[in-house]
């Protein structure tokens, strides 16, 4: 069974996600036989680096909602969070452009790490304060985890993933996917968003069903 997860590296709920879908497999029968592959989506192309600084703020405005709806919002997904072990650090958070870690992980991918670094990204960013737009902070994370950080740079500076990470996103908006975290399941089930544990054991096994 194969399971695509669209996402992206800066999204609160699709590291989430992706947690409680390891929660969900933990106890799948045919978990061995699991292929999970990491597809490139950006909440926002054009984005640029920012400085740490009020979290509760930055959301507020961009969306347009009060201060105290917005850090409402955030401490409920913090919450969340740490019910699957993870420490949403808002605090010291540096937004900015994810496309070079994404082509890093379409590098990762060919090395046979993908979710290695995957995984890497989203712990940096959300619990320690990582800059997934800096090059020297990828290549470090990716040193880390056993890449070759010099065979990494060069892909990069070349941008040699680059077409990859293009042809997800497009491939996203071709079927319909205006959102991440997004989910298909063996081709036949989609779930949408950081669902319950339950609801991926049930997208799971309904997967499963329709595969006999």
């Amino acid at each position: 069974m194969k399971i695509e997860i669209w996402s992206d590296f800066v999204c609160p709920y699709c590291y989430l996600a992706e947690k409680k879908l390891e929660k969900a497999l933990e106890t799948f029968e045919d978990k061995e036989n699991i292929e999970i592959s990491f597809r490139s989506f950006q909440l926002d192309s054009n984005e640029v680096r920012h400085e740490r600084g009020n979290y509760y703020d930055f959301i507020s405005k961009k969306y347009g909602v009060p201060y105290e709806s917005a850090k409402a919002r955030i401490d409920a997904t913090k919450s969340e969070a740490a019910k699957v072990g993870l420490n949403y650090r808002y605090d010291i958070m540096i937004r900015n452009n994810t496309s070079l870690a994404h082509q890093a992980a379409k590098f990762a991918k060919d090395e046979g790490k993908e979710k290695l670094l995957v995984d890497s990204f989203f712990k940096a960013y959300f619990e320690e304060g990582a800059d997934l737009g800096n090059l020297d902070t990828l290549l470090s994370l990716a040193g880390k985890i056993g890449l070759n950080r010099e065979k990494l740079e060069k892909v990069l500076k070349e941008k040699s993933y680059l077409s990859e990470v293009t042809k997800d996103q497009i491939e996203a908006s071709s079927i319909g996917i205006t959102g991440v975290p997004f989910f298909i399941i063996d081709d036949k089930v989609a779930v949408s968003g950081a669902q319950s544990i339950e609801h991926f054991k049930g997208a799971l096994k309904k997967a499963a069903e329709m595969s006999l």
